[in-house]
């Protein structure tokens, strides 16, 4: 009976000590959580850290870029605007050189109309046929001063490209595919054929 009393009494006297050490215990790991949640707040105080230095590099790359497109903007609107001016001043200068042209070609002519003038007023056979002769030389001239070369006569070589074939003829005379008479010259200025000759040809 005694020997319960003690183990009793030593079990109340150990009471405390155990208590007093699992409120250690508990206080240590109390420390460590608090100790383990500082270390993770300074981590994620970091992160947070770290995550608004690349916003704010973000922000400044989008800010230069935003700076480069409006340039690039104000480039192509510049550009447009003189292509627009160079596409007016390009449609003037050639309505100027047609209107040149053109005005060079009746230059050109108004000398045959001259010659037509006074060949009206002469009565005479011989002044009728020299002032039909010098019309003739006249546009002769002027159209060789616009470049204009006229083709197809007696003699030539038939050919499908420039010369408009309306007859057909036996002729001993003329070699086959050759022309034996023309009822239009052609007209030619450079390569453009203005107007096909219109001819007989030899079979």
């Amino acid at each position: 009976m005694t020997e319960d009393k003690n183990i009793a009494a030593e079990e109340q006297e150990k009471a405390p000590e155990s208590e007093a050490t699992e409120k250690i215990e508990s206080i240590e790991e109390i420390e460590e959580i608090e100790e383990s949640d500082k270390k993770e707040s300074r981590a994620d105080k970091k992160k947070v850290k770290k995550l608004e230095a690349k916003i704010t590099d973000l922000e400044s790359e989008l800010e230069k870029k935003a700076q480069e497109l409006s340039e690039q903007n104000d480039k192509y609107m510049r550009m447009m605007a003189e292509y627009d001016n160079f596409r007016k001043r390009s449609a003037k200068e050639r309505e100027g050189t047609y209107a040149d042209a053109y005005a060079d070609a009746l230059v050109s002519i108004l000398p045959i109309i001259d010659n037509l003038e006074r060949a009206v007023g002469v009565t005479e056979a011989d002044g009728v046929l020299k002032g039909l002769e010098m019309t003739l030389k006249g546009a002769d001239e002027a159209l060789k001063k616009m470049g204009v070369e006229a083709f197809g006569a007696e003699g030539e070589t038939f050919d499908p490209n420039i010369h408009n074939a309306v007859m057909m003829v036996d002729d001993e005379n003329h070699n086959e595919g050759e022309i034996v008479s023309v009822f239009q010259k052609g007209y030619r200025k450079g390569d453009k054929i203005i107007r096909y000759a219109m001819v007989t040809v030899a079979n």
